[in-house]
């Protein structure tokens, strides 16, 4: 519904308070670790509160791992981690129990006939926007498994969720990444930039995702102790390049590639003046603690290698020797 803005696949978290039925949904891009979490804090925004006990099927994001009938699930540590912090019991279903959260599952087809068909959308917000516009009707309607009105059931509902702590838990996924040569590093299909001045190609850096922003860590701190790299806002989709601008100063700007095309005025050996800039251009930079950045080298013309080649290859004459590029 959102591919002609550029983003291939839209998904949909659903809540359901269990005793009135009352709904809430939100979109997003993707089905992480994170992604999942933050929906659940904006779950209990809408409903001003958190429930004391939420119905999981097995999904990875709360199950780390499935086992027999009958043996205790392990669960996630991140899954226990927000569990505790918002203080809520997990329930995890029983494997191949369909029905056992139906309730939920029934809102995904009511949503997508009441919110979503007949509409089209541009953003993300206003997917979620017309959601929130669509609550007051649903909450007006008389439900017909419980007999009540839906809004005035949910009235008892709300009274008696748990408040919702004053600070946040926010889940961020982590990965280990290998930086690339042009200082970007790769996660979930897109490219994030660092600065090149404090990394080097191939360096092991770690990927904390959080559903809004990415942040890039190096594994051992700095002389100031602190291992943040980089900070940007996480792209949508999958194909983007977020970039810092200031974060290539320090990579080659591409002002050593020569190219010899012909003899050099008078036809005879010149020598490349050396560029000097201080210390402040990007490839001196990278090349200040190289010894052959001291090293001044000699350029000669194709023509000279031609009247080698033309006097006499097979001789045994002592070989000029090139040390230029």
């Amino acid at each position: 519904i959102l591919a002609h803005v550029g983003i291939p696949k839209v998904y949909s978290f659903h809540m359901v308070l269990s005793y009135s039925r009352d709904p809430f949904c939100c979109f997003t891009t993707s089905q992480d670790l994170a992604a999942f979490w933050e929906c659940h804090r904006r779950a209990f925004a809408h409903f001003g509160g958190v429930p004391g006990t939420i119905v999981y099927d097995r999904t990875k994001t709360v199950v780390r791992r499935h086992v027999a009938p009958g043996q205790a699930v392990p669960l996630h540590p991140e899954a226990v981690a927000f569990a505790g912090h918002y203080d809520f019991d997990i329930d995890v279903l029983a494997a191949y129990r369909p029905t056992g959260k139906g309730r939920v599952e029934r809102q995904v087809t009511i949503v997508r006939d009441h919110v979503l068909a007949g509409r089209a959308f541009s953003s993300l917000a206003e997917l979620d926007a017309t959601f929130v516009a669509w609550v007051p009707q649903r909450r007006a309607v008389r439900h017909r498994t419980h007999g009540e009105i839906i809004g005035m059931r949910a009235v008892r509902d709300h009274a008696a969720l748990r408040p919702i702590p004053a600070r946040a838990y926010v889940v961020a996924d982590r990965h280990l990444r290998h930086v690339g040569k042009d200082c970007l590093v790769a996660y979930a299909g897109n490219l994030y930039s660092v600065p090149a001045r404090r990394v080097r190609h191939r360096q092991l850096v770690e990927v904390r995702a959080t559903a809004a922003t990415i942040t890039i860590h190096a594994t051992v701190p700095g002389l100031d102790g602190i291992t943040l790299l980089a900070t940007h806002q996480r792209a949508v989709g999958r194909g983007a390049r977020v970039v810092d601008e200031a974060h290539w100063d320090g990579l080659p700007d591409g002002h050593t590639r020569a190219v010899t095309t012909g003899d050099p005025a008078g036809g005879s050996t010149t020598r490349r003046p050396a560029r000097h800039d201080g210390g402040q251009g990007p490839l001196q930079a990278l090349l200040n603690r190289a010894a052959a950045a001291q090293v001044a080298v000699e350029a000669r013309p194709l023509s000279v290698y031609e009247q080698i080649a033309a006097a006499s290859p097979f001789t045994n004459r002592p070989h000029l020797k090139d040390v230029s590029k």
